[in-house]
């Protein structure tokens, strides 16, 4: 199985690029994981419909029929670290599905079409996140679940 982060991206950070490192090393102890960055269309505010539009084409475009499809987005699921990583022992890596795809939309969020095509909505809590401030909290509760699941000691509850 592989677990792979499928984001709209239109800026790179140095910060964002260390910590990418740090926990791509650390989850790939434990499983398959990749981050596949879309570049957003250049369009300005006044485009926002049309941008929203363009950029969950490309999500969808990028998945595959049999992928387990997680949406992140503020109107989604607030679950605890602990029930997220039951669900990652339970629906990702029991059922025979060869990849988990966590999507992270645009600034304007994504459409209908990709909302219906994700089997899991989920937010990251009542606050609007920067897109990669929300990849790497993403980043950490993926590590955190595996610690969970693996019984190691990072998780304190």
């Amino acid at each position: 199985m592989k677990i792979v982060l499928l984001t709209i991206t239109s800026n790179k950070e140095k910060w964002f690029q260390e910590l990418k490192e740090l926990y791509l090393k650390k989850i790939n102890y434990f499983v398959s994981f990749e981050i596949e960055a879309l570049k957003a269309p250049k369009m300005d505010r006044a485009q926002a419909t049309e941008k929203k539009k363009k950029e969950s084409e490309q999500l969808l475009k990028y998945l595959k029929p049999e992928d387990l499809v997680v949406l992140l987005d503020e109107g989604g699921k607030n679950w605890s670290s602990l029930q997220f990583a039951q669900w990652v022992e339970r629906e990702g890596l029991s059922q025979s599905y060869k990849r988990i795809v966590f999507m992270v939309g645009g600034a304007y969020g994504v459409s209908d079409e990709v909302k219906m095509r994700a089997k899991v909505i989920l937010q990251m809590g009542p606050w609007t996140l920067n897109h990669l401030v929300a990849q790497t909290v993403l980043l950490e509760q993926v590590y955190r679940a595996f610690t969970i699941i693996k019984g190691l000691p990072y998780h304190n509850q």
